[in-house]
């Protein structure tokens, strides 16, 4: 794969379709609909995911691409792979609360290796350079001239105060009871996969995830966060995620900066 063009690519791709989801958040209404799983998609989700899906397609046509909102159609596997969520966080977009991303991410080997995470409402892109560096762009964001870069570290956790950052809208007492573990300086929600941005920035040092999702859901927050020195590990075996498994599920996990003193059992 050439990173260059990759990198590039996945970055214009996703602000393009953050530029037809906001379309659609900043008009006074639009249509939401419940999928066979009861989880909420709207005319953005659709809007998007066919935006994404068409421009990767052109781009890398040898590359299999699989998105949320067309996973059905995904049965096979491949060594490397595009996985798209293209709009994370649709309750959040739905209830106009701003924590939703577009998400784009390159599999290679079971590895996230190379991803975007795009906050449209909230201005704030990041990814992963192509030298493999996790970052973030100030904007105004110009698709074709990518503007200044702030290299993302984690943070160095003091144990007895962690910061720890939990899910707005699929929060639950499991997620509660796990935290209650540990000694909390603070917490904070967010939507999305903005919470592993916040850990690869060093905003936060703990992110527990207690329930379900999909690799879609993950993957380019999870490249993004390991580029920034973190870790996305099973809550039970404490190994790091994989990708390309059958069905796309993910086991429950922990994302966080090496020095956390992660609880299990």
């Amino acid at each position: 794969m050439d990173f260059e063009r990759l990198t590039a690519e996945m970055r214009r791709i996703a602000l393009a379709a953050g530029e037809r989801i906001m379309s659609v958040y900043d008009a006074p209404d639009f249509a939401v609909r419940a999928k066979a799983d009861a989880s909420p998609v709207t005319e953005a989700d659709e809007a998007a995911d066919a935006l994404i899906t068409e421009r990767l397609a052109a781009a890398f046509p040898d590359v299999m691409v699989v998105t949320e909102e067309q996973a059905d159609s995904h049965r096979g596997s491949a060594a490397a792979f595009l996985i798209v969520d293209p709009l994370d966080g649709t309750k959040e977009f739905v209830q106009r609360r701003g924590d939703f991303t577009v998400n784009i991410a390159y599999v290679e080997g079971g590895v996230p290796r190379r991803g975007v995470v795009y906050a449209p409402a909230r201005g704030r892109l990041f990814y992963t350079t192509a030298e493999g560096i996790a970052v973030e762009e100030q904007g105004p964001f110009d698709p074709d001239r990518p503007g200044p870069l702030r290299t993302l570290a984690v943070s160095t956790p003091d144990n007895a105060a962690l910061v720890v950052v939990a899910s707005k809208s699929h929060r639950d007492a499991a997620t509660d009871a796990y935290i209650a573990r540990y000694a909390v300086r603070d917490m904070t929600s967010a939507g999305s996969s903005l919470k592993f941005c916040l850990v690869a920035s060093g905003e936060a040092d703990l992110y527990p995830r207690l329930g379900r999702t999909m690799e879609w859901d993950t993957a380019a927050g999870d490249a993004i966060l390991r580029a920034a020195g973190g870790r996305v590990v099973a809550a039970d075996t404490l190994e790091p995620l994989s990708y390309g498994k059958p069905g796309y599920a993910n086991p429950h996990f922990i994302a966080h900066a090496p020095g956390v003193q992660l609880r299990t059992g």
